[in-house]
């Protein structure tokens, strides 16, 4: 029987990551996918490996699940339904017991648990939370629904950037304005490895976040949609934000 190899200080280090790397065609789509700064379909990287289509999707799978690998649906604009895309995972993941817990709890919500759209409830309600408790001591001040939201997606570690020229934010130091149409691009995600089998789960679970923190800083009928890995080494959050007293048409 095969004893895994203790590292320096006595750990196994006959991790999943090191099993899925046992593979020297893993190990090269991996350096590919990590390469591509928006990331790979299945289809672009058997094109670019040589390999079958379905090899490839079995080599992505063992990446995903060994967290190397995060998957979400491609921004592709044609009809049907879009296919997956992959990128690195990120490097620090969150501390084992959390991911552990959100992993079990992603995995409920996608089996038995309602799926997106309970994801979407849930995450309006863990938003509306978080955008109810912004102005305490310490936290920076804020300029409306937007600059909450864009304030909990920092604190929380996603680095968001609002896009040039979106609405009337269109020089450093503006704030958007109730009425604008936003778009930030969130260059990290601290939740990235958490993501697994279950992206739509989770993206879900963001975009109704976002959604309740707006809903919490004054604007009821704003809305986020999340489209992963729709802009070069971001995720884009477009946030609907409508002005007071808008006509329910423009709302």
């Amino acid at each position: 029987m095969k004893t895994a190899r203790p590292g320096p200080s006595g750990e196994t280090i006959d991790t999943p990551q090191h099993r899925a790397l046992a593979s020297a065609s893993r190990v090269a789509i991996l350096r590919l996918i990590r390469a591509a700064d928006t990331g790979l379909t299945g289809a672009e990287v058997a094109q670019h490996t040589g390999l079958h289509p379905s090899t490839v999707r079995a080599h992505l799978e063992r990446l995903v699940q060994a967290g190397l690998l995060v998957k979400a649906r491609a921004s592709g604009g044609g009809p049907g339904r879009p296919a997956w895309r992959y990128r690195g995972a990120a490097p620090e993941p969150a501390p084992a017991p959390y991911r552990t817990l959100a992993a079990a709890l992603l995995e409920h919500l996608a089996t038995t648990g309602g799926g997106v759209p309970t994801a979407v409830q849930a995450g309006r309600a863990w938003g509306r939370q978080l955008g109810s408790t912004t102005d305490t001591p310490g936290d920076e001040p804020t300029g409306g629904p937007v600059d909450t939201a864009v304030g909990v997606l920092r604190r929380l570690g996603f680095d968001p950037r609002l896009a040039p020229g979106t609405g009337r934010h269109r020089h450093p130091g503006d704030s958007p304005a109730a009425g604008d149409a936003v778009e930030v691009h969130l260059h990290t995600c601290p939740f990235l490895e958490l993501v697994g089998q279950h992206p739509d789960v989770m993206c879900g679970l963001h975009a109704g976040m976002v959604s309740g923190v707006l809903h919490a800083a004054g604007a009821p009928d704003g809305e986020a949609v999340l489209e992963p890995f729709a802009a070069p080494t971001a995720c884009v959050v477009r946030l609907r934000v409508p002005a007071p007293g808008a006509p329910d048409g423009q709302r």
